[in-house]
């Protein structure tokens, strides 16, 4: 029978004891983020209360670069690094974790377990802690939807959500992850989240497109247990203005947590 990694163990225990978790997805892309300021962007999300960090993308190819992301975070901050990978290069031993994952509505074998079993081997290998994910692409999808070739679920179908989910719970996932694509316009449905969250024991991961604290705390309020957000703090980086990245992760955090309270 499979034990709880640390990794795993720590966001259970968030679940227990706070009732949620905040993760902060970094795209490893040398295109789209510089390592110049890339210290003090992990620095405000770690003061502003983030649990942890997914690194990976959709496009993310450079594994050096990958590695030097990882090792920034680390010198940085304490909260722990999961790989969220896109493709096999998003695969590295100096993570704590790796989400195992497989977009069950792909149309193509090879994202939904051929990628996975090329990294298997080395991934075991190393002791690499592996978290199963199931992870499912709602409409747009965006980028990932178009990379791993994935029939999108429709937004207002809540019960293909659940036909879905369920079967990743029958598969004994860990987890699974409700994706409305990164930079969505707007968050996947409080709805559909409400209805895969009652269906399912396993934890329910939704992101893409959560902008607001209120937004985060709809979700958390439908029954998310982690809600991850990345493109806005892309968005702040940009423009240099970390402490509005501290800020608004404060706000998230605190915004959710008094649905909890």
């Amino acid at each position: 029978m499979k034990q709880s990694g640390k990794v795993s163990k720590y966001l259970l225990d968030l679940f227990e004891e706070v009732g949620f978790a905040h993760l902060s997805l970094v795209d490893p892309d040398p295109f789209k983020i510089s390592l110049e300021n890339f210290s003090a962007l992990i620095k405000a999300l770690d003061e502003g209360g983030t649990s942890g960090f997914m690194v990976g993308g959709s496009t993310a190819f450079d594994k050096e670069f990958l590695d030097a992301v990882i090792d920034i975070i680390k010198s940085v901050s304490e909260k722990p690094v999961i790989l969220f990978p896109g493709n096999i290069a998003g695969v590295s031993k100096k993570a704590d974790a790796i989400f195992f994952l497989s977009p069950l509505n792909s149309t193509n074998a090879y994202y939904i377990v051929r990628a996975q079993a090329i990294a298997a081997p080395l991934i075991k290998k190393w002791g690499l802690e592996a978290i199963s994910l199931a992870y499912l692409l709602f409409e747009p999808g965006g980028t990932a939807a178009y990379v791993c070739e994935a029939q999108p679920i429709p937004r207002n179908k809540p019960e293909i959500a659940i036909a879905f989910a369920t079967a990743a719970e029958l598969f004994r996932f860990d987890m699974v992850y409700l994706e409305g694509g990164s930079g969505a316009p707007e968050p996947i449905p409080a709805k559909v989240v409400a209805a895969v969250s009652k269906f399912v024991d396993i934890p329910v991961i939704v992101g893409g497109g959560i902008r607001t604290p209120e937004q985060a705390a709809m979700m958390i309020k439908a029954g998310a247990k982690v809600v991850v957000q990345g493109t806005k703090y892309e968005e702040y980086l940009v423009r240099g203005e970390m402490d509005k990245i501290k800020n608004s992760v404060k706000a998230t955090i605190d915004a959710m947590r008094s649905i909890k309270r």
